[in-house]
């Protein structure tokens, strides 16, 4: 066979977190009835006057900052006219050839490297309604659709075909996300549409400079999707191939369900959109002066808060990495750093048993039950040795069950830590009476069979026991 090269480039969409929407004063806000977000300008009655959102313009610059973009000083709207239902107005307000920033770039780590992937654009645009389909194969189908999100602020981020995998793809955009996100531009839910992706994708024998016929695959919205999709569109483009056929540029969707791609339309080129510059709008000049007032809003971006976490706090550059890649798994441990200034342990916590519950209860960290101040006191108890690490462990459990903080529980329970010595020597005398094969097993070399006897002493104080303590009574006893 021949061997394959992959190339996928991906056009992002973020929705913009402002109250109001880009060219009218209506709502932004989700989840609302249907149609109740709504006016005469996003619905494009005859008579009306689209106005820019000022603030729309601010954060696409502060978007285009945060990935080394160089910022247009002159740019300007254009239509982008095709008839669909969603589409309120029967064009798209867009920029074509002049869009609000060029040439970005962002690094990704490929095996080890970094990989710097190249942005082509940022533009600024308008997001479309939403059709909800009714009906079944037997019953009549019919289609609804909700304005609320006509006319909702996005900016379309079009990398450079510098991805060469499916986790290439991956990894690409959850770096995207957590840059956006640490902006404070968009949320980037991308449950709600916040975020969503195209992906183009095409293959070409390995050593050929010229790219292979591309199809794209439609709003993809979720990290796994995305690479699950890419992955079954690679193998399909190398079997046609293989096969003989040819590929068709097309543009296709991801059935979920099935785990394949399928065909939607012919894909459309610029030139069937008929763009041409918006008549009702004044083209964007953006001064200097501007760019630097809003460059100085940027924070601290992902990759420079790992670097600090490695150099301040001496973590593993992986802990630094998984805690700065969302901004507010940063925030709650640097909060709860400043209670308890531990960095290793309340990284190992935060990174353990937290993110292990908030996945199994489907909660991001901004919902969690314990407020940082609550995981230094736990982390204090056990550190003091009121608690043994597995009591604190039970603890923490019912502190993200109860809302309940870590001392009332301890009490109400009686799980305070027995260190007194006396009273763990009678619990391991009578576990080595208990249990002369295992003692025997030990003092012949066997050291696992100290484990077993450590195990025993912990059942009869039901865990409270020093662990130390009752390695260093057991080794002496035994001994």
């Amino acid at each position: 066979m021949i061997q394959y090269e992959t190339v996928i480039g991906l056009e992002a969409h973020v929705e913009l977190k402002t109250h109001s929407k880009i060219f009218c004063g209506s709502s932004t806000a989700f989840g609302s009835d249907p149609n109740s977000h709504i006016c005469p300008v996003c619905l494009g009655l005859p008579g009306v006057l689209p106005v820019v959102n000022k603030k729309v313009v601010e954060y696409a610059i502060l978007a285009a900052l945060a990935l080394n973009c160089r910022i247009a000083g002159f740019s300007k709207f254009d239509r982008k006219n095709y008839y669909y239902p969603d589409m309120p107005k029967n064009y798209q307000i867009s920029q074509y050839d002049l869009p609000v920033a060029r040439n970005g770039r962002l690094t990704i780590e490929v095996d080890g490297k970094a990989r710097k992937i190249g942005i082509t654009r940022l533009h600024i645009e308008e997001d479309t309604g939403k059709l909800l389909h009714q009906g079944t194969i037997t019953t009549t189908p019919y289609s609804l659709v909700d304005y609320n999100r006509a006319g909702v602020p996005l900016i379309e981020i079009v990398s450079e075909p510098d991805l060469r995998s499916p986790e290439e793809a991956r990894m690409y955009l959850e770096k995207l996300k957590s840059i956006i996100q640490y902006t404070g531009v968009s949320d980037c839910r991308m449950e709600e549409g916040s975020l969503r992706c195209d992906a183009n994708i095409s293959v070409r024998s390995a050593g050929d400079k010229e790219f292979g016929t591309r199809t794209e695959i439609k709003n993809m919205n979720s990290f796994k999707a995305l690479q699950k999709a890419l992955t079954y569109e690679v193998k399909r483009q190398i079997e046609v191939l293989e096969d003989g056929g040819r590929i068709v540029q097309e543009t296709r969707t991801w059935d979920e369900g099935k785990e394949i791609t399928l065909p939607m339309r012919s894909k459309e080129e610029a030139h069937d959109y008929r763009y041409f510059p918006e008549p009702d709008l004044v083209p964007l000049v953006i001064e200097p002066e501007w760019v630097e007032a809003v460059r100085r809003l940027l924070p601290e971006l992902p990759d420079a808060r790992r670097d600090r976490y490695v150099q301040e706090y001496s973590l593993p550059v992986y802990d630094a990495g998984v805690l700065t890649a969302l901004k507010e798994m940063a925030d709650y441990f640097e909060a709860c750093l400043a209670v308890y200034p531990q960095p290793k342990t309340v990284s190992n916590w935060v990174m353990g048993d937290l993110s292990r519950l908030l996945n199994a209860h489907n909660l991001d960290i901004t919902h969690c039950p314990v407020e940082p101040a609550g995981l230094a006191s736990l982390l204090q108890l056990l550190e003091e040795g009121t608690i043994s690490g597995k009591i604190a462990k039970a603890v923490f459990e019912e502190m993200f069950a109860t809302g309940k903080d870590a001392k009332t529980i301890v009490e109400e329970k009686g799980l305070v830590q027995i260190s007194d010595q006396c009273a763990i020597a009678a619990v391991v005398d009578e576990v080595i009476a208990g249990n002369p094969k295992t003692v025997s097993d030990y003092r012949a070399g066997k050291d696992k069979a100290l484990g077993f006897l450590v195990g025993q002493v912990m059942k009869s104080t039901r865990g409270k026991a020093n662990p130390e303590m009752v390695n260093k009574l057991l080794k002496e006893r035994v001994k």
